[in-house]
């Protein structure tokens, strides 16, 4: 890993790419600091606890967490990508159903940008509802009224506009996914925070010194697990025949397909999170299901199952986008490649199906008991967690596929220099 960091500070192009993706995470973290016009940073701050605190299962804890704080404080960056992500998902979903929009993606790249360009619209619509949802229910701490509601949707909204637009900058120029990098920081920048409360609960005699062992070790074992699973992968083989083309003979090569154990990375998790959100945001303008909201919201074993289901629901769906059995089973039929036991064609599509639903549905489990162990230890143990399984995933999820595009860059500027 280091490495690969070394070596890519050391070629020119690599180099700007980093230091334009740090300076824009870096904006990004100044623009969490910057309040809401009209808001008192100390009192929002406790009224956040308090309506987190009611609500039990920590949910606007963890959309707390994905900001870097920014909710809490009620700042610039205070709803980051969430609207983004939420219309993500609705509009992969409508892909899936309306035909319109299924012919569209197909029409390759000008296709796709339409879509990502109503997706955008949609996620400036979800920010002014969500601006609006937080508002009402923050406003308790703050000088109620039109004017100050008004301001501080389009605030949220034009701050949720501008996390989108940096994350975009990142992934169009610098190196990594931009959306995912801004929760990457923000989860990360709780790090030194997390440390320091540790330490000062240690001093106090709130915990001891083997709940802090047993958590490096529980921590450790778990990002070994995370990062073996992620690269964790069943090899396919598959055969090309020979062809005599003149007097030469081609093909007749034996290959692998690499099939990943956790072929969705880390989206399962961010788009159960972002649904689970959907609820709450929704009781404020419906208050006669506030109640209900609240009554699911604090039972924490209905939010750990309906949480994993959502985990597991959303990495079928996402591998089904990434990866197609049927295209790839016809794209390997056209070139002559073939499953051994296997017929081209529908069979070797069926075949991959299937081995393709058993490794998701072992990553997805998975997935759901690494972002709910910490929850589950933590209520067990009667001993807080300030730093959960879901923020552990997307961390080492984000750092492993942002190393994977370092070295792909560095492996096709080494392809570069040989053709030179």
């Amino acid at each position: 890993m280091l490495a690969a960091l070394v070596n890519a500070w050391k070629v020119p192009d690599l180099r700007k790419k980093i230091l334009f993706t740090a300076a824009l995470l870096v904006v990004y973290r100044i623009g969490s600091f910057i309040p809401v016009p009209g808001v008192d940073t100390v009192k929002v701050v406790e009224e956040f606890s308090r309506v987190a605190g009611e609500t039990g299962a920590g949910l606007l804890s963890l959309l707390d967490m994905f900001s870097g704080g920014a909710l809490s404080r009620f700042t610039l960056f205070g709803l980051n990508v969430g609207p983004y992500i939420t219309a993500s998902i609705v509009f992969e979903l409508l892909t899936a159903v309306i035909p319109a929009l299924a012919e569209l993606k197909k029409e390759g790249p000008e296709g796709r940008k339409k879509i990502s360009q109503y997706t955008r619209y949609a996620a400036v619509v979800l920010a002014l509802i969500q601006g609006w949802s937080y508002s009402a229910m923050l406003i308790g701490a703050v000088r109620p009224g039109f004017i100050w509601r008004l301001t501080t949707i389009l605030t949220l909204t034009a701050g949720a506009s501008a996390a989108i637009w940096l994350g975009d900058k990142i992934t169009e120029k610098g190196i990594g996914n931009g959306i995912s990098l801004l929760i990457f920081t923000g989860i990360v920048s709780a790090f030194p925070n997390s440390l320091r409360h540790g330490f000062e609960m240690l001093k106090q005699g709130g915990i001891n010194w083997l709940y802090i062992l047993f958590w490096i070790v529980g921590g450790g074992a778990l990002i070994t697990a995370l990062v073996a699973v992620s690269e964790a992968q069943r090899k396919l083989p598959v055969q090309y025949p020979k062809r005599v083309v003149g007097r030469r003979v081609y093909g007749g090569q034996s290959t692998h397909m690499p099939m990943k154990l956790n072929q969705a990375g880390v989206i399962p998790v961010i788009f159960a999170s972002s649904v689970l959100a959907f609820p709450a945001t929704l009781a404020q303008f419906i208050p006669a299901i506030t109640s209900s909201v609240n009554r699911f919201m604090y039972n924490v074993w209905v939010y750990n199952i309906l949480y994993t289901a959502l985990i597991i629901v959303f990495a079928y769906f996402y591998t089904g986008i990434t990866f197609n059995p049927v295209d790839v089973a016809d794209n390997m039929k056209k070139y002559g490649g073939f499953i051994p036991g296997f017929r081209p064609g529908r069979p070797t599509a069926e075949y991959l199906d299937r081995v393709l639903t058993r490794l998701t549905f072992v990553g997805a489990i998975f997935l759901a008991i690494v972002a709910l162990l910490p929850n589950v230890t933590s209520a067990i143990t009667a001993q807080g967690v300030s730093f959960g399984g879901t923020g552990l995933i997307i961390v080492v999820g984000v750092a492993i596929d942002t190393l994977k595009q370092i070295e792909a860059q560095l492996i096709m500027r080494q392809y570069e220099g040989f053709l030179r």
